[in-house]
């Protein structure tokens, strides 16, 4: 809008079509129009697949490439070398289906999962909790629990086997302290095996839970709990309605971890209870059930089967863990542009 002054120095309000009939014959500005969305440019793009081509590339290669081939080797009775030619369909993944060996280890994975929620996750939350105080040691505390974590699972597995041996350290200290009763084959023993891997596991990946949840803690406002001490909450009462509540997302997240990598679980339990071992101590996994009947038999056809099986059952959980659990934490992360 523009003033022009007339001789007698009145104000005289230019006619703006779309204005007029108005009290006071003033102007309102037409409402702005929306600024048009510029799209990405030449150099942007560049930039972009220059930044991301080479992570996209390495993805395709060593994740999507061998899922592909597995899937396509899966059809095939094949020996590991030379042109599949021997082409059996749907077979392999009816053997599977129908094998009780695999469906004793998928039962063991089951349990594996479940056991690793229940056991360590209390453990890790109390721990956690304890090292989130001001403790005399805390920080040699942190780094005794982080340590089996960082350990090479050959190097634990190998000590834990030689160390539950039936005349392994573990039957001598027991015996050196008058517990000689008490002294088992931990290994072999059907009904102890199970318990025995998931103590190494509780031991091995505590670690990793604990530092996970308390930088959790850390991101907590500490006024929260100042305020609620003010009002007369106990310690506990602080941690059950304050820490808990705001820790959830990252529990989630580390329960969600802890499925996968309970699912593919293989390292620990193939070097301590070997190919054998395992399924008549009941600490098969789907993993070693891959190796044993795939690799270790020479069917590596049917090994690919298995392979393509353990990544849909991992595939299909994800999904919906992340469909039914992670939902809420993604939506509350995203937020929609105008």
């Amino acid at each position: 809008m523009s003033d022009n002054f007339g001789g007698d120095g009145l104000a005289v309000t230019e006619d703006v079509p779309g204005n007029r009939g108005r009290e006071g014959g003033g102007v309102q500005a037409p409402p702005p129009s929306r600024a048009r969305r510029r799209g990405i440019g030449w150099a942007q793009r560049l930039e972009i697949a220059a930044l991301s081509g080479p992570a996209i590339l390495v993805f395709l290669s060593f994740v999507i490439f061998p899922v592909l081939m597995a899937a396509y080797y899966g059809f095939y009775r094949w020996k590991g070398f030379g042109v599949p030619t021997n082409f059996v369909g749907l077979d392999n993944y009816k053997t599977i289906l129908q094998d009780s060996a695999f469906l004793a280890a998928l039962w063991h994975n089951g349990l594996i999962v479940v056991l690793s929620l229940v056991i360590q996750g209390p453990i890790a939350i109390g721990l956690a909790l304890l090292l989130n105080q001001r403790v005399r040691g805390q920080s040699i505390i942190r780094v005794l629990i982080f340590v089996p974590f960082v350990i090479a699972e050959v190097i634990a597995g190998t000590g834990w086997s030689l160390m539950l041996q039936a005349n392994g350290a573990v039957n001598g200290i027991l015996r050196s302290i008058g517990l000689g009763g008490l002294a088992e084959d931990w290994l072999a023993n059907p009904k102890l095996a199970l318990w025995s891997l998931m103590a190494i596991l509780t031991w091995k990946y505590i670690g990793f839970a604990v530092i996970l949840f308390l930088a959790g803690m850390q991101n907590i406002p500490e006024e929260l709990s100042e305020a609620a001490a003010v009002d007369g909450a106990s310690y506990w009462q602080t941690q059950r309605r304050i820490t808990l509540p705001l820790l959830a997302p990252t529990i989630r997240i580390w329960a969600f971890l802890s499925i996968i990598g309970a699912l593919q679980l293989f390292d620990l339990v193939y070097i301590i209870w070997g190919q054998y071992v395992a399924s008549t101590a009941g600490t098969s996994t789907m993993a070693t059930y891959m190796v044993t009947e795939g690799r270790n038999a020479g069917n590596y056809g049917y090994g690919n089967a298995v392979a393509v099986v353990l990544f849909v059952i991992s595939l299909i959980i994800a999904l919906l863990y992340q469909r039914f659990v992670l939902r809420r934490d993604t939506d509350g992360a995203l937020t929609g542009g105008r």
